[in-house]
């Protein structure tokens, strides 16, 4: 692993103020990723996970503390840093597929090339990560003909079509059956392994956690509590 940690967080407070009272979400949060980690967040609901994710996609700023991610300061980003980090360097999975339904597979994994104004069709690369994702097959189909974990391995080659350094994976397994959850849960672990693609991915389910990631860190109340 690089000496360079992909996302490197001191002291990472987050409040919100809502209906005049001050709610903490993130109350002094440490955490070092190095590349090509999978790491499993676990923590129950307001614990503050969603919130730290959120942080470091470039979704919201923190209030306090310093936040790098891919080498980039954070903390003093503007919002247009901000969405630039998201096109470049943080791909997002979540609970909901999001797929535009009018489209096809392929065409809802290109438009974020789009959205990023990438001008060069799709290498040979990336279609060998389609197959990878056992999608390949299953391209010129819209999403009401695909299962569930069909569609979010979709959403997934969409996340990383851009071949960012890091996947935030929100629930990914939220909406599915414990079969699909299943054939998700090994798809990102088949990424971290044959491409190093470096994962953090928000579970409530232990068990999800120890199946792909060899590392779990628990928050609760805005604090990291347990990181083994």
């Amino acid at each position: 692993m690089s000496h360079e940690p992909i996302v490197e967080i001191s002291d990472l407070k987050k409040t919100y103020h809502m209906g005049g009272v001050d709610v903490h979400a993130l109350r002094g949060v440490n955490l070092r990723v190095e590349p090509g980690e999978f790491v499993a967040l676990l923590g129950p609901s307001g614990s503050g996970k969603s919130t730290l994710f959120h942080i470091i996609g470039g979704l919201t700023p923190p209030t306090a503390g310093t936040v790098r991610v891919g080498g980039r300061d954070l903390s003093s980003m503007t919002d247009r840093g901000r969405t630039e980090l998201r096109k470049t360097t943080v791909g997002f999975v979540f609970q909901k597929f999001n797929l535009l339904p009018t489209l096809t597979a392929l065409e809802n994994i290109i438009i974020a090339r789009d959205i990023a104004e990438h001008r060069e069709p799709v290498t040979q690369e990336f279609r060998d990560v389609l197959k990878l994702l056992g999608i390949d097959r299953r391209l010129d189909h819209r999403p009401y003909a695909l299962s569930g974990g069909e569609q979010q391995r979709v959403a997934i080659a969409r996340a990383i079509v851009n071949n960012p350094p890091i996947l935030l994976a929100d629930e990914p397994t939220g909406n599915l059956d414990t079969k699909n959850s299943e054939l998700v849960l090994q798809t990102l672990k088949d990424l971290n392994k044959a491409l190093g693609q470096t994962i953090l991915m928000i579970t409530h389910n232990p068990e999800a956690a120890a199946f792909c990631s060899k590392r779990q860190i628990e928050i609760r109340d805005g604090l990291i509590v347990r990181d083994q």
